[in-house]
C-alpha cells in the first residue's frame, strides 16, 4: 500500500472556500479510482513544531503503484490540482509530497 500524503504551504491570501471545494473535490476523485480509498485533509497542528510553513495538508491510500498512476493522471485531479497550485505560495513549489511504501 502506498500512503501519498501532500502538504500545502498556502498563499497568505489562498481563498478557504475554494480549498475546501477543491479538496471536496479530490475526495470524490479518490472514491471514484479503483484501488484508492481513504482521503483525509485538514489543518496541520504541528504539536512538534517541525511544519510551520505548511498549515494545511491531505493524504490517501493506494493499493499499489498503478492505482497511484492512475489517481496520477485522471484529467478531473489534474484540473483539481491546477486549482490547489493557484493556492500555494510559490505554485508547485508550495507542494510537498511523500508517497510511503507502508507495509
Amino acid at each position: 500500500m502506498i500512503r501519498h500524503c501532500v502538504f500545502l504551504r498556502l498563499a497568505p491570501k489562498a481563498d478557504s472556500a475554494e480549498l475546501d471545494k477543491v479538496m471536496l473535490g479530490l475526495g470524490d476523485v479518490v472514491r471514484r479510482i479503483p484501488g484508492c480509498s481513504g482521503f483525509r485533509a485538514g489543518p496541520n497542528r504541528d504539536y512538534e513544531s517541525k511544519s510551520p510553513d505548511y498549515p494545511y495538508g491531505f493524504t490517501l491510500d493506494a493499493s499499489d503503484a498503478e492505482a497511484l498512476a492512475t489517481y496520477a493522471v485522471d484529467p478531473e485531479h489534474k484540473e483539481l490540482g491546477a486549482r490547489l497550485v493557484a493556492l500555494c505560495e510559490g505554485g508547485a513549489d508550495g507542494i510537498l509530497v511523500f508517497d510511503i511504501d507502508a507495509v
